[in-house]
């Protein structure tokens, strides 16, 4: 084991890596419920999306892991999923299951494709280190959204501001403001998610090994003895074999898809997926350390790629939407994987959830909530690693990370960074204001992707 994952090459061991990829299955285990609670309101069956949902993620990060030995989890996507669903409830009844499912994989080959033609790779080298390491800082911004927001500890409100302040930048066309607020302590989740990342954040300051597991279980059990989980309503009356004759398998309509016109629909998958997954994957790689060495990190990214285009498709097949890498990785990698290993343990556990789903739906989502504040407090540390002596670099970067956490979005941040770098770096070096090297490198790709976003966001919208 330690020569095939290389565990010594890395620095690591078989004990800290399947507490690491234990670690990530729990702060990624509440996609088992959720997707499969998003996607029957389309009309697919729950129990069906949820064997899905965990043969994916068992089967491609167990992959991630013996082709690529990369610590990263791959699963059915949020954000995807509720686009997914929205376009199938949105259609009046042209679009059906069978058809979004059918979109989906195709948006799965054209991956393979652009993934094949190494020009997803040509991102690494493309995209400056500034707004690599904005991206990672970013995405820390994300997930702690996503944790504080699933936790009741950051609340939305909606407001009619139209009666005391004047519509202006802060309000919409309606005269309606968006503002965020601070959740109740009268909220026992929202206690417990407090609770839960003291009790981390303790634990790390200790030095304790697997502190975000540890912490995750611990406050799994304060909600037990607060009564916020019912033990004996969770485990009975729950089925534990799972019935495979239930699943969607290959539950396409090609037909439909061309009657449909959904080429919108598709570019749309393929454009979200493709800065979610680079972000994702450029991110977690620098967390881990991978990218020290440019041309090692570059080709183990690459190979990443590839399992994740194979991802997106085998998913569709299983009868889920896009499976992607998912953010959650870093609390692995954070809790020190740096191998296949910690995949191959996420997705062995995947797997046994399958026949282990009510044990699963014991861990509420303030414990997990928790951890994923305390991840984003660790990947904030690349905020360090930007330039922003430089506007050229600094400004970008800036959107980059800013944009993530507030349009709830990965793309939407990346997207803001590429086209702004252009735009300036273009201008400072038309009026020979370079950097200290003499100039600033504007890559081809950096162009095309640019010109796409524009495309997209005129042609498409912000959505999805």
């Amino acid at each position: 084991m330690d020569r095939f994952f290389r565990l010594k090459e890395q620095g690591t061991n078989v004990r800290t890596e399947i507490m690491a990829g234990l670690t990530t299955f729990m702060t990624m285990a509440y996609i088992l419920a959720l997707n499969p609670n998003i996607l029957s309101a389309t009309g697919l069956d729950w129990t069906a999306v949820f064997l899905a949902t965990a043969l994916a993620g068992g089967i491609f990060t167990i992959a991630m892991g013996l082709f690529v030995n990369f610590p990263v989890a791959l699963a059915p996507g949020m954000g995807l999923n509720a686009y997914f669903a929205t376009t199938v409830l949105t259609s009046n009844g042209k679009i059906s299951p069978e058809i979004a499912l059918t979109a989906v994989f195709i948006s799965g080959l054209i991956f393979i494709v652009l993934t094949v033609t190494k020009v997803r790779q040509m991102l690494i080298t493309a995209v400056p280190d500034s707004l690599k390491h904005a991206i990672t800082a970013g995405i820390g911004l994300f997930i702690t959204i996503i944790g504080l927001k699933n936790s009741g500890l950051l609340t939305v409100a909606v407001e009619n501001t139209v009666t005391e302040v004047p519509k202006g930048i802060f309000t919409d066309v309606f005269g309606f403001e968006t503002v965020f607020h601070m959740g109740s302590l009268e909220n026992n989740g929202v206690v417990l998610t407090i609770i839960g990342i003291f009790l981390i954040a303790i634990l790390m300051v200790l030095r304790v090994p697997g502190a975000i597991l540890w912490g995750i279980i611990g406050t799994t059990i304060i909600a037990i003895l607060m009564g916020e989980v019912n033990v004996s309503d969770t485990l009975s009356g729950k089925t534990w074999a799972p019935d495979f004759g239930t699943m969607n398998f290959w539950h396409f309509d090609f037909e439909g898809v061309l009657e449909a016109g959904l080429i919108s629909v598709v570019l749309t998958f393929t454009f979200v997926e493709l800065f979610d997954t680079f972000g994702t994957l450029v991110g977690t790689a620098n967390r881990a350390g991978f990218m020290k060495n440019p041309e090692e990190g570059k080709k183990r990214v690459g190979k990443a790629m590839l399992v994740d285009a194979v991802a997106v498709g085998g998913g569709a097949v299983l009868g889920t939407s896009t499976v992607t890498a998912f953010v959650e990785s870093s609390a692995g990698i954070a809790q020190g994987g740096r191998t296949g290993l910690t995949s191959v343990t996420t997705g062995v556990c995947f797997l046994l959830a399958l026949f282990l789903s009510p044990l699963v739906a014991l861990v509420p989502g303030s414990a997990t909530a928790a951890a994923l504040v305390i991840v984003g407090v660790l990947m904030m540390s690349s905020v360090k690693e930007i330039d922003f002596s430089d506007m050229v670099y600094a400004i970008p970067s800036f959107l980059t990370l800013a944009l993530m956490p507030f349009t709830y979005n990965i793309a939407n941040g990346i997207s803001f960074g590429i086209v702004s770098y252009v735009l300036l770096a273009t201008i400072a070096n038309v009026a020979k204001k370079g950097d200290k090297n003499g100039g600033y490198k504007v890559h081809a790709l950096m162009w095309i992707l640019a010109i796409l976003v524009i495309v997209r966001y005129v042609y498409i919208g912000s959505q999805g």
